[in-house]
């Protein structure tokens, strides 16, 4: 198995480029906390999303076939519109 190679930010310590070896489909819930990782939004709309630090965001007419570049713990069924998405970890 070939090591990963990840940009950091010194401050934070969160990758630059995010190269999943898994994932999964995902349902949106108020209440399920997901495995930690990055969204794939098939079909674009709304995504409100819980991330890995606490803080809720609205990501607000995310586009079709996107990515959101950011480490989520939950995608919320409240505002959420788009849908097709996958968890990537």
């Amino acid at each position: 198995m070939q090591d990963k190679q990840v940009t950091s930010y010194s401050h934070h310590n969160s990758p630059v480029f995010y190269q999943a070896e898994n994932g999964a489909a995902v349902t949106k819930s108020d209440s399920t906390i997901l495995q930690a990782g990055v969204l794939y939004i098939g079909t674009g709309g709304n995504v409100n999303v819980v991330t890995r630090g606490g803080d809720t965001l609205l990501f607000s007419n995310v586009a079709d076939a996107s990515f959101l570049p950011v480490v989520v713990t939950k995608v919320m069924s409240t505002s959420t519109t788009a849908s097709d998405m996958l968890i990537l970890r």
